[in-house]
């Protein structure tokens, strides 16, 4: 219940940085896997037709070699299906655009001013749609 307080006093800017918060948009949307699994490449939808909807994968760190248990899902998405060709186009609507390089990312971290190079849209448009009072699959500012 704080965060949600917290957030309320944030106003974000051009350089807030936002990702997709699993966490949240769990709590928020019963649905959420089965949106996800709609962007599953043609190889991986058959690959993942088999497994447990919350199926944990071992993931090594680049950086450091650790391992970590992932969301097999979210990995596969982040890690190959995103990187596909066509994944977000021109024509694609704004919160999925926005959604979709997130995941092209690799959900890392990026400000509305770097969302708006990427997609070649307005930074007001982006900062606005991102900074209302609903939040759109859990696509949310970083509180620090």
């Amino acid at each position: 219940m704080v965060e949600s307080k917290k957030l309320s006093l944030v106003k974000p800017t051009l350089q807030t940085p936002f990702h997709i918060d699993f966490e949240w948009w769990g709590q928020n949307d019963r649905e959420w896997r089965v949106y996800l699994r709609s962007f599953l490449c043609d190889e991986h939808q058959q690959a993942f037709a088999e497994l447990a909807q919350d199926e944990k994968v071992d993931w090594i760190d680049p950086d450091t070699a650790e391992v970590h248990q992932v969301d097999g899902l979210q990995h596969v998405l982040i890690t190959h299906c995103a990187k596909v060709e066509g994944f977000v186009s021109q024509h694609t609507a704004i919160v999925e655009a926005i959604f979709r390089t997130f995941l092209m990312n690799g959900n890392a971290p990026m400000t509305v001013a770097e969302l708006s190079d990427r997609l070649g849209k307005s930074p007001g448009t982006i900062l606005r749609t991102l900074s209302g009072r609903r939040v759109y699959k859990g696509l949310r500012p970083i509180i620090e």
